[in-house]
């Protein structure tokens, strides 16, 4: 045979072959590369959109409590009192000015009583979720014997965590009463730290904290 006649015979069945296993590996090798930069990008948008949950939430009881305040134009020696700054560990109820009307002409006023704290997810008892519960008619009643609105602030919390600054004692506490007879009546702690834990889209445990300044450290008297 000669060379002109091996230049026209064209391909072989078994170079064919390698050229289509050389094609398919690159194909795979193409799609692999998309899927994990697609599996990244819906990673990093999950843990994003759950940070931004949390950070959202946190400010949200943040501004709330900056608002928080204490009256002693009651009988304080009520059980149930309008005006109250009580704290745990993982619970806080408070008086605070930070309602806001929803309707225009609303028989409400900018007091209420709001309370934080973490609880069973309604759907997933596996679940604990931080709920908000806003009390927008306070009076003298027991709070578990008042209408009030309650709202799901942040789904699937591990731990839900406040601590508050005695400006006296120059020190953070676990627990605040102002309705006690004690060291803390009828006054504020001047910070409150919240910190929050979850775990992540990917697994990790985590937590983010902020603090809150409670402005409105005297009580009001007129």
């Amino acid at each position: 045979m000669t060379s002109r006649d091996r230049r026209q015979r064209g391909l072989t069945l078994v170079e064919i072959m390698i050229a289509m296993g050389i094609m398919a590996l690159m194909m795979m090798l193409a799609w692999s590369t998309i899927k994990n930069a697609s599996d990244a990008r819906v990673n990093f948008e999950a843990l994003e959109e759950r940070n931004h949950e949390i950070r959202l939430a946190l400010a949200r009881v943040s501004h709330d409590l900056e608002s928080a305040y204490l009256s002693i134009n009651e009988n304080t020696r009520l059980d149930n009192r309008r005006t109250m700054f009580i704290g745990k560990s993982e619970e806080v109820r408070f008086s605070s000015f930070g309602h806001v009307s929803l309707w225009a002409d609303a028989n409400e006023s900018d007091q209420t009583v709001i309370t934080y704290f973490l609880d069973d997810d309604r759907e997933d008892s596996s679940l604990d979720d931080l709920y908000r519960r806003e009390l927008r008619r306070p009076s003298n009643d027991a709070p578990s014997e008042q209408p009030a609105e309650l709202d799901v602030l942040l789904r699937g919390v591990d731990k839900l965590q406040f601590e508050y600054w005695d400006w006296q004692d120059k020190k953070w506490q676990d627990s605040w009463d102002s309705t006690k007879p004690d060291a803390e009546g009828n006054r504020l702690p001047s910070r409150v730290r919240i910190t929050v834990h979850y775990t992540n889209p990917r697994g990790d445990e985590l937590k983010l904290s902020t603090q809150a300044r409670l402005v409105l450290q005297q009580p009001l008297t007129q």
